[in-house]
């Protein structure tokens, strides 16, 4: 998607997953300014949203990171995140989920 990204990944109980976020955003972001300068501009927002996955719900996940462009035609980013935090029985402010 061209205004965010789904990624299913396994930690290890010896990292963060604030750590985690962090060293992908780096690692990313060198990796893609390599390839092309012309994104040498590109840089990540602040901010993440990261949600555990059970085992048992791991295929659905799978299949729904597949599906992700078929399901953002019918739902923005925007409301699919409020739907997670809803899910999840998560409060928020607007005002401190969008850079």
């Amino acid at each position: 998607m061209e205004d965010h990204v789904h990624l299913l990944g396994c930690l290890g109980r010896t990292i963060t997953v604030a750590d985690w976020v962090k060293e992908l955003k780096r690692a990313s972001h060198v990796w893609r300014k390599g390839r092309d300068p012309a994104f040498n501009t590109f840089a990540w927002q602040a901010g993440y949203g990261a949600f555990a996955v059970s085992q048992s719900n791991l295929h659905a996940v799978v299949k729904y990171i597949n599906n992700q462009v078929e399901h953002h035609r019918q739902l923005t980013f925007q409301d699919e995140f409020r739907e997670f935090l809803r899910r999840h029985e998560l409060t928020w402010d607007e005002k401190y989920l969008w850079d």
